[in-house]
């Protein structure tokens, strides 16, 4: 198995969603762990780079048309085929986006020697913002919209495990480096400017690889 790593730095403020929120506390809570350590999901983080490279095949067609089919076989050994049997299952998986591995262990320990609480460990890497609907004729609040959520602060940096099943092609990672060159934004509100990021690409020893990867990219259907 063959291991990459993917290292994202938060740009802004965001909130990596668990669907719910604590009563009395928050609307909009950000994924935790046992410590209070936020991280992003695999299968979400699959997913957001997955829809990034959708988008890129889109692109390729308009404007590369003979490009498609060469990089659509890198998007299915990636990301898979829909509906597939195990003949089209994607040779990457993805890990959780966590915080790096040695402050992960420091509060983890810290917690568990009860030197900090959970709730303090997420207080540390979090913060509460509010926000309300505006009513556009007025430019007043509207009545009972406020909401409370949660954001992961800015410069936060998460790392995240790529593995391949398989040893990935020149083309496969050539496209892996192009998704994540556009993967620049995650979470709740990504749409409304909340969580831009930088991701970068790195080999097993942690050493950036995306721009010589998308290099190779560009050149190809530059061509």
């Amino acid at each position: 198995m063959t291991d990459y790593r993917l290292h994202i730095t938060l740009l802004r403020d965001g909130t990596f969603g668990r669907g719910d929120g604590v009563a009395g506390v928050v609307d909009a809570e950000v994924q935790h762990d046992p410590n209070g350590l936020p991280y992003l999901g695999g299968r979400a983080l699959k997913g957001l780079l997955g829809a990034e490279c959708a988008d890129i095949i889109f692109a390729l067609e308009k404007v590369c048309p003979d490009q498609k089919t060469k990089w659509a076989a890198a998007e299915s050994r990636l990301f898979g085929d829909s509906g597939s049997d195990l003949t089209g299952a994607a040779i990457l998986r993805v890990g959780p986006a966590e915080l790096p591995a040695d402050l992960r262990a420091a509060l983890a320990q810290d917690v568990q020697d009860e030197k900090i609480t959970r709730a303090e460990v997420l207080d540390l890497l979090t913060a509460v913002r509010r926000q309300t609907a505006m009513d556009a004729a007025t430019g007043a609040p509207k009545a009972e919209t406020l909401r409370a959520m949660r954001v992961i602060l800015r410069g936060t940096v998460f790392e995240a495990a790529l593995q391949f099943s398989e040893d990935p092609t020149h083309d496969d990672l050539a496209l892996l480096a192009a998704c994540v060159k556009a993967f620049r934004r995650a979470g709740s509100g990504r749409n409304r400017g909340r969580g831009r990021l930088k991701a970068e690409l790195c080999d097993a020893d942690g050493q950036p690889i995306t721009a010589t990867c998308f290099a190779d990219f560009r050149k190809a259907v530059s061509r």
